[in-house]
């Protein structure tokens, strides 16, 4: 595996200097600062290159930025309204425009309104550090109670909408903000959280919009993208939604194995694949992520390798960012999956026999706790997910007693 690290641009706590002493080959980034729907223009993404290959005193770092993470689907696309014709316009030139930089690899969801859901991003755990949880109790009481969302209390369960409503009486008004703006905080790389007027308004305009209408609106727009990076040779890679199951009253449409079967099947082409996030999809207990692995293997070109601990067996439910080989997901399985998918490639002759993963998200320890990185992201705690992981790849790639 390409082992990289993903980073925020100037602005993130964690500099270059750090992803190479972590021993990180390549990076994941973004042009976070591009409006959605907008051009990546070559000038932007030269400037994004060269930061990542300087460190700060001016040395070469050794390291390219490798994978696009993300090139975002505006909202617009989603629901086929407004500017969508163009945002798929501008999305085709942007594609054409990272592989002339010589980058291949783009990941990016299609998720409606937010990107990744949590109540909590700073949950005390017993050893003193900290992660992120998803509540779904806290959930309920946002989106009956704050959100005041019409129609919210038939999405969860009698116990849940009772437990939802003793949570928010307890509250007080400083914590009710506190759990929108955790709720509300809108795309990674981002500081900015959505107003509650905002998301109001967004989930008013996917009024109607069913998860077959949405999933028609993917294939139109895999459709029009696809044979861009097919000519081009870019590697377009859907991460699950996260958590992968509804909320909001939303549909989502990339939560299963069913779910990527369909759309990697609508638009076959080696170009339409897989993000393959072991956090987001084990989060659903039906998930059977070293499964999935095997099955979606030969079309999986990009890996977040991370773990969730679920509190139930329920399929919407309550978990937290456990350590890396410590939560419901088997990582060793899943990373044995990896290696001999990569075996496979190799005996191949594919040129992208190695896939590229990054330690995705991580809790927050030692000097991450004062820090206080993007939410996700701390640097040690980060450090330690990719030191275990590397640990298990080593051992299962071994000459003599691994898998190859």
């Amino acid at each position: 595996m390409k082992q990289t690290w993903r980073w925020f641009g100037p602005a993130d706590l964690a500099k270059i200097d750090d992803v190479v002493q972590a021993g990180a080959t390549g990076i994941v980034s973004a042009l976070h600062h591009v409006p959605n729907g907008v051009v990546w223009s070559p000038e932007e993404i030269g400037e994004r290159q060269q930061q990542i290959r300087l460190m700060t005193d001016g040395r070469p770092s050794g390291i390219e930025w490798q994978v696009i993470e993300s090139l975002p689907v505006s909202e617009d696309i989603k629901k086929q309204k407004g500017n969508w014709r163009e945002h798929i316009a501008n999305y085709q030139q942007s594609l054409r425009n990272v592989a002339a930089a010589g980058l291949d690899v783009v990941c990016y969801n299609f998720m409606p309104v937010l990107d990744w859901t949590r109540t909590d991003l700073r949950w005390p755990l017993p050893n003193g550090a900290s992660c992120m949880r998803f509540d779904i109790n806290d959930f309920a009481a946002f989106e009956i109670h704050i959100l005041e969302r019409p129609g919210a209390s038939e999405a969860f369960g009698p116990e849940v909408v009772e437990e939802a409503a003793r949570r928010h009486a307890a509250f007080d008004d400083a914590g009710r903000k506190q759990l929108a703006r955790n709720v509300t905080m809108g795309l990674p790389g981002s500081t900015e959280s959505m107003t509650l007027e905002d998301v109001r308004a967004h989930l008013a305009e996917y009024a109607g919009i069913s998860p077959d209408r949405l999933r028609q609106h993917f294939v139109d727009f895999l459709s029009e993208v696809v044979p861009v990076a097919e000519e081009v040779g870019v590697r377009l890679c859907c991460h699950p939604d996260d958590p992968p199951f509804p909320l909001l009253g939303l549909p989502r449409i990339m939560s299963t194995a069913a779910d990527y079967r369909y759309i990697l099947d609508a638009v076959d082409s080696p170009s339409n694949g897989m993000t393959l996030c072991s956090g987001s999809l084990g989060a659903r207990p039906d998930n059977d992520v070293p499964a999935m692995m095997d099955e979606f293997g030969p079309k999986v070109h990009f890996l977040h390798l991370r773990n969730v601990k679920r509190d139930t067996d329920a399929i919407a439910g309550s978990f937290f960012e456990a350590e890396h080989l410590a939560g419901d997901t088997d990582m060793v399985a899943l990373i044995a999956a990896i290696v001999r998918e990569e075996s496979r490639r190799k005996a191949e002759g594919r040129a992208d026999a190695q896939i590229p993963m990054r330690p995705d998200h991580g809790q927050d320890i030692l000097d991450d706790l004062e820090r206080r990185a993007q939410p996700g992201y701390p640097t040690i705690g980060r450090l330690k997910g990719l030191a275990e992981l590397r640990g298990v790849i080593t051992a299962l790639g071994h000459r003599e007693y691994g898998l190859r």
